[in-house]
């Protein structure tokens, strides 16, 4: 065990990402003797627009002793159950990727075998039929799953969508409450050690000067301290994921609750809704080779709900990765790290997967290259087998509407994903790895509601009377509805979460 210690700890930048890290390293780090700064300036502002997560937010908060009802009303919050995607295998298409597995008791069988079964009955009806998460969505109901392996409720997980800057407020206040210092000001220089090219402290603006042992560059897409000080260098993926702009803005609630996000395809990419309890959340993600700003920004515009509540906040970006993610003594996380584009809401897991994976490898004095090593590995596998499941939605697609499509649908496309795309065609088989955060539903999910269909279903189920299997699927699509429409109504589930934290504090 090394006797050298870290302790001095500077973050720079706030917002999502920033406010996570303190308050994750606050809260689990809390016994070591840690000088944790955070610089920020609100003069330079946060992108502020990732409001929407996937399941592993849960694990995070839970962490951090975060109570759940607390969480959802200061940060205007609602239940999430999955993402629904319209027009990307075809115009007038629709499907929803579940966060659960399908079958009306997937206890019952082998989670692998049931598109399997599906297959092998000649199904012609959607897989979501069979998926409680997607009828609970579909209906604006939602459900906390059960605690009992044994009910067929205990087989989907949930995430949420909330407002992005009012998240990072809750968490600066619970990282302020555990010693973590804030500065407000802008970083005029950093500062490298000669020999070692290591950060040794930044000046501000304001001729402070802040020593550090460990940088986090939390810094957005400048990547203040990773790129413009260290020249650390970026992986660019934009040859598979084109697209390079968005612009972004609130509306006012136009009354539907669905637990889910929305993704609808448009003619040079996509346009997100994010039902929040205060607002909607709306963005239009897309390739300038084939639309200009002003034709996007007036494609988004146009399908509004409601009136909007802010201005349009126009974006750039490069899809990809920095070549190291932890360099020397730092580490990026967030957008200073790299960016793939919040298609499938995979932004902030990828915040906490980097505050994981560091607080795994927390260094100590001695810089051992190892930790770094394994660091940049595994967060590689993360960039890469997302990046893959976006090139998915893109490239299967049968759309011919528009030159972006067309592009889409004939690119070349990574070798990794055309393998994975093979095995399901030919074999039925979702490809297993340890890493990564999308499991096998998922992509059974996206598979086919992209019409990527497998033409062998597994051999085992040669045997099995093709009308006894579709006999079963309809009893369990039946099943699936009924327990769905007993559900109460999403709305009123986040009525009584208010209700319980009003009745607290008046208590």
């Amino acid at each position: 065990m090394s006797d050298k210690c870290i302790t001095r700890v500077l973050i720079v930048g706030g917002g999502t990402a920033g406010w996570m890290t303190a308050a994750a390293l606050s809260e689990t780090l809390k016994g070591l003797a840690l000088d944790i700064r955070l610089v920020e300036s609100e003069a330079i502002g946060t992108v502020g627009v990732g409001e929407s997560t996937i399941p592993h937010i849960r694990a995070f908060n839970t962490r951090l002793g975060i109570h759940e009802a607390d969480f959802l009303s200061r940060t205007q919050a609602t239940f999430k159950l999955g993402i629904e995607f319209r027009d990307w295998g075809r115009l007038g298409d629709s499907y929803i990727h579940p966060f659960g597995a399908y079958g009306a008791d997937p206890a019952a069988h082998e989670v692998e075998l049931f598109h399997h079964l599906w297959a092998r009955a000649g199904a012609t009806d959607p897989l979501e039929g069979y998926s409680l998460p997607v009828a609970m969505a579909r209906g604006e109901r939602f459900t906390h799953p059960s605690a009992d392996p044994a009910s067929p409720l205990s087989a989907f997980s949930y995430a949420y969508q909330f407002d992005a800057s009012l998240y990072a407020a809750y968490l600066r206040r619970y990282s302020e409450a555990r010693g973590v210092v804030r500065t407000e000001g802008r970083i005029a220089d950093v500062a490298l050690h000669g020999e070692t090219g290591f950060v040794t402290h930044v000046t501000l603006e304001s001729g402070e000067r802040i020593d550090a042992d460990l940088v986090i560059d939390c810094s957005g897409f400048r990547g203040l301290v990773i790129e413009q000080a260290m020249k650390t260098g970026y992986h660019d993926w934009s040859r598979w994921l084109p697209c390079d702009r968005a612009v972004a803005l609130p509306c006012e609630h136009g009354g539907l609750f669905p637990p889910a996000t929305r993704a609808t395809a448009r003619t040079a990419g996509w346009i997100w809704r994010i039902p929040l309890q205060h607002r909607v959340g709306n963005g239009h993600v897309y390739c300038s080779a084939f639309m200009d700003d002003d034709a996007a920004e007036t494609a988004l515009m146009d399908q509004l709900e409601g009136p909007a509540l802010a201005p349009p906040n126009r974006l750039r970006f490069l899809t990809g990765k920095r070549k190291l993610q932890w360099n020397r003594n730092c580490v990026a996380i967030g957008l200073s790290s790299g960016f793939l584009e919040p298609l499938e809401s995979t932004s902030i897991h990828l915040i906490q997967a980097a505050i994981g994976y560091l607080l795994d490898l927390f260094p100590t004095g001695d810089w051992d290259p190892a930790d770094a090593a394994e660091f940049n590995q595994t967060m590689d596998m993360e960039y890469e087998r997302i990046r893959d499941f976006l090139v998915l939605h893109y490239h299967a697609t049968a759309r011919d509407d528009s030159e972006f499509w067309n592009h889409c649908r004939t690119m070349a496309i990574p070798d990794s994903l055309a393998w994975k795309m093979e095995l399901f065609r030919e074999r039925g088989i979702v490809a297993a790895y340890e890493h990564g955060v999308f499991l096998h539903p998922s992509w059974v999910a996206v598979y086919t509601g992209q019409h990527v269909m497998p033409r062998r279903w597994d051999p085992r189920l040669d045997g099995l009377d093709p009308a006894a299997v579709r006999a079963d699927l309809d009893d369990q699509r039946r099943r699936v509805a009924a327990l769905a429409e007993r559900q109460p109504r999403h709305a009123d589930v986040l009525a009584a979460a208010r209700a319980a934290v009003m009745a607290e504090a008046r208590a």
